[in-house]
């Protein structure tokens, strides 16, 4: 960018002279020379006048120097050095993830089905029962049934991924990430201990554990809610320098180090580790097909334990955003200005835009409720930014709903499962995919990509991700078809007593593996987008709203939740197949200009830094 538009920019964020000079109720100016030069000096020293602290690291003290144009056009990028405690502190989101994953991944069973017939009492299945058919018993605990289970499962994901808007808007703006997390680790804690309780086989075999299990459902959304949304937001604060820089390798090369592959590179080790902890499913499935469910909610609840000391250790390296909720006040304030001139329409002709001090002074506004403005230009183009990204999250809730969930886990319940397996050591097939994907998308084909000008911009990514999605959906239409097919009650199978389907469940296998995949282009990205184009206190409540779309796609999925039973549960697949084969076409045409745009909401205390030199007749720094 040139250096006089910076400048422009920059002088454009206050109101013009001529208006000043027009409007004598600009409270900034009236005869307070005091205030004008404290204000400078906030501004000098913070990088804006809306009081949010700008790069991380300076342009003056980046590692090398700002690429040319030249050098933009004609070098290589590559990711740099991650520092070495965002490395633990994806050891963290390990351990809660093995937590909530482990144990989240039986309570389909947990619920859905009641104790196996001729079983040991603690959930798992006969080993040599009397009558063959037994032994193919899936493991389970409350008997509830299918569409319990299924209702069950959904409000507790509607709850986890509902809560980070507050779990958000307190670590943003109150107690501080690092402080919620800690206190959503103590309440996953309590849940962990009360779902182990209800698992005991003297509790299960006298029908009592329903109201232990749903406390602790509630208990585990209420602790992983405040502990989701602010732990990125702390791993990607650990890479402080934003701006890409030209840096030469011990081979000679000289190459350019971008923010937007650094980001991408932590994005997906910290998505690698949180299913490096989802594989934890693997054991906790076994434990209750060989064991039972005390076995299985155990050991994710051990692992867990481990959290509190990797969290007091990592403390002290940490470095931390402090708590401030002006920033998420001044958003509001600019929705509600917009608003308000709008006419309650949201995308009303004048837009954001209205809201811009410049604009609001023009129109002969310099106070907000009797008090200073205290957001600048800058700060409203920041909000069109994070609104427009929150908005193309409410294209994800679709892209949920394929990963099929409960009815994959469900189907694989009516499959032949053997000695071997059971239908949710399948499911480990999706982190199992992740482990491998990712360090490969990491460290041999995105780099080489890069090396060859081929890298997909982030919406290409997603529409990626997307596609792959519904194709997996197809994919597990067909296999229901064939269920149907072979199973000896026909088309209905949930219900069948008979027995179950001659198609080994090891054929669901495709269907993780594909959703897998999409979650490396969908899941990933969204990631960075939610980071990157956020303020720096409001990163987990952004974070969060992305979060927020898992919890609209729960909702649809109660709403249809009645329509879900035999024989139709092949529809259950083809009708987000087809809306999402839909909406990925729609998605590419309507924010294909994304791809190509600047990747990260840029704080410029440089350029303020500059225009306030300019205006006190200093020369501006180079």
């Amino acid at each position: 960018m040139a250096t006089a538009t910076v400048i422009g920019d920059a002088v454009a964020s206050r109101p013009p002279p001529h208006v000043v000079e027009k409007h004598a109720r600009n409270s900034l100016i009236i005869g307070e020379k005091e205030q004008i030069l404290e204000d400078s000096t906030k501004i000098s020293s913070s990088g804006g006048s809306d009081g949010h602290v700008n790069h991380p690291i300076p342009i003056a003290h980046l590692p090398g120097s700002i690429p040319t144009e030249e050098e933009a056009r004609t070098l290589r990028k590559i990711s740099g050095r991650v520092p070495w405690i965002a490395f633990i502190l994806c050891v963290v989101e390990f351990a809660e993830r093995a937590s909530y994953y482990g144990a989240s991944q039986v309570f389909s069973n947990f619920m859905q089905w009641p104790l196996p017939r001729e079983g040991n009492g603690a959930g798992a299945p006969a080993r040599n029962p009397s009558n063959p058919i037994f032994k193919e018993d899936a493991p389970g605990g409350l008997g509830k049934g299918f569409q319990y289970s299924n209702s069950l499962t959904l409000v507790f994901r509607f709850l986890a991924y509902t809560i980070p808007i507050l779990g958000a808007w307190i670590g943003d703006a109150k107690l501080g990430r690092y402080r919620t997390v800690m206190i959503g680790v103590l309440i996953c804690g309590i849940s962990h201990i009360v779902q182990i309780f209800g698992a005991l086989p003297s509790v299960l075999q006298k029908g009592q554990g329903e109201a232990p299990f749903v406390v602790s459902l509630i208990l585990l959304a209420i602790g992983a809610g405040l502990f989701k949304p602010n732990i990125l937001p702390i791993v990607l604060d650990q890479y402080e320098t934003h701006e890409d820089y030209v840096s030469t390798l011990k081979s000679g090369e000289r190459v350019i180090i971008s923010s937007e592959l650094t980001m991408n590179r932590i994005a997906l080790m910290f998505y690698c580790f949180v299913n490096v902890g989802a594989f934890v499913g693997l054991a906790t499935a076994y434990a209750e097909k060989f064991v039972g469910f005390w076995l299985a909610f155990l050991i994710p609840g051990v692992i867990y334990f481990m959290l509190p000391l990797v969290l007091i250790f990592a403390k002290k390296h940490t470095k931390l955003t402090q708590p401030d909720a002006s920033e998420l006040d001044n958003f509001f304030k600019v929705v509600g200005i917009a608003l308000k001139h709008n006419k309650g329409k949201f995308w009303g002709k004048a837009g954001l835009d209205v809201a811009k001090p410049t604009n609001l002074a023009a129109m002969g506004i310099t106070t907000y409720r009797k008090k200073p403005i205290t957001w600048d230009d800058k700060f409203v183009d920041d909000v069109k930014r994070t609104v427009r990204a929150c908005v193309m999250f409410l294209w994800f809730p679709v892209w949920y709903l394929n990963d099929g969930g409960n009815v994959a886990n469900s189907q694989g319940a009516t499959m032949t499962k053997g000695s071997a397996a059971s239908n949710d050591v399948i499911q480990n097939f999706n982190p199992l995919t992740l482990i491998w994907f990712v360090p490969l998308l990491t460290y041999v084909i995105y780099p080489n990509l890069e090396r060859w000008n081929l890298m997909p911009g982030r919406i290409s990514r997603i529409t990626f991700g997307f596609t792959l999605a519904w194709i997996s959906s197809v994919v597990a239409a067909i296999l229901q078809w064939q269920v149907y097919q072979t199973n000896p009650c026909g088309y209905y199978v949930t219900t069948c007593k008979k027995g179950v389907s001659t198609i080994s469940v090891w054929a669901q296998a495709p269907i993780y593996i594909l959703g897998a995949m999409s979650e490396c282009f969908c899941q990933v990205t969204a990631y960075e987008i939610a980071y990157a184009r956020s303020p720096k206190n409001m990163k987990s409540l952004v974070m969060s709203i992305f979060m927020f779309m898992n919890a609209l796609s729960s909702a649809l999925g109660l709403i249809v939740t009645p329509a879900i039973k035999d024989p139709g549960l092949i529809w259950v697949w083809i009708g987000p197949a087809i809306t999402m084969f839909v909406i990925s076409i729609f998605f590419r045409i309507q924010y294909h200009s994304m791809n190509s745009d600047d990747f990260i909401l840029k704080e410029d205390d440089i350029v303020d830094q500059q225009t306030t030199q300019t205006n006190s007749e200093k020369p501006p720094r180079v």
